[in-house]
């Protein structure tokens, strides 16, 4: 059974950092068949939405509203996916999930919390 599980949410200040972490359990990161991991975002009353995204190669993908501030990366041998937020925003609060497309399927993990306050 897949399981992400994320950390690293919280409070912060606008300008601050935080890093999430995400741990998989039940899928290697080093196996063929891992595509994409990703953080995707949902603000109150808005639809989730990428905001970075990594494949299995390396290539990474930002959406245009965290780029030069957020970086994603992963630990093959962790089996775990990062994503370093600096300079927050007021806007960048929001429930934050991770993704891994593996194959056909896709996992999602709980979500953590991270309001940037101003």
């Amino acid at each position: 059974q897949v399981q992400l599980v994320e950390s690293g949410g919280g409070l912060v200040q606008a300008g601050g950092s935080l890093r999430l972490s995400c741990a998989a359990s039940g899928i290697n990161f080093s196996s063929f068949g891992i595509n994409t991991m990703a953080w995707y975002r949902q603000a109150p009353g808005k639809q989730r939405e990428l905001a970075a995204a990594i494949t299995s190669g390396d290539r990474t993908n930002y959406a245009d509203s965290v780029k030069g501030r957020f970086t994603i990366s992963k630990d093959a041998a962790k089996n775990t996916v990062y994503l370093q937020m600096n300079n927050l925003k007021p806007e960048d609060t929001a429930v934050y999930y991770c993704y891994v497309n593996f194959w056909t399927a896709y996992y999602w993990g709980q979500g953590t919390q991270v309001t940037v306050s101003s």
